[in-house]
């Protein structure tokens, strides 16, 4: 029976199939000596899992013989406005500035789905915006002056948003 698309293992196959052009060739190039390689099996597998030990150890150790921080006691009557930590507090302010399904839904979702989607973006649409803007040619990202500023200015206001969650006074 053929392997083709319908075939339960297809999928399988095509990702051992795909690993090599992914992960490089399994074999050293040939124009490398063999005194500059090294086998993979020993040299590259037992350090791997005698770190991974160690490590799993150590965080064990330091969560058993590690001090226990804990808080007061809770107080339900405590009138008490959880924050979220410092990486979420521009995304905290973002809520308290317009209607709920807008700030905490569509434009949190709307950012993701630009971030995912700036690659083809900057690839399709910028050779003809460079183009009606009388330029030679689309500038690399690093150069590029438009998306340059656009990230600029979408960092800011993240960080603007962050420092007013700051000096907000607690209630």
């Amino acid at each position: 029976m053929p392997v083709g698309p319908s075939h339960p293992l297809f999928p399988l196959f095509t990702i051992i199939a795909l690993g090599g052009l992914v992960f490089g060739p399994a074999l050293p190039a040939d124009d490398v000596p063999d005194s500059d390689t090294h086998p993979y099996f020993p040299d590259h597998v037992w350090p791997y899992p005698v770190i991974a030990i160690a490590i799993l150890g150590i965080l064990g150790a330091l969560a058993w013989f590690g001090p226990l921080q804990a808080g007061p006691a809770a107080d339900p009557r405590a009138v008490f406005i959880p924050r979220p930590d410092w990486y979420f507090l521009f995304l905290f302010q973002l809520l308290k500035l317009g209607p709920p399904l807008v700030t905490s839904i569509l434009i949190p979702l709307g950012t993701v789905a630009a971030l995912l989607a700036w690659p083809l973006l900057d690839a399709g649409f910028g050779p003809r915006l460079a183009r009606r803007l009388g330029w030679t040619a689309w500038p690399a990202p690093g150069r590029n002056v438009i998306t340059g500023t656009l990230w600029i200015a979408v960092l800011a206001v993240m960080a603007g948003l962050t420092l007013w969650a700051l000096l907000a006074p607690e209630a």
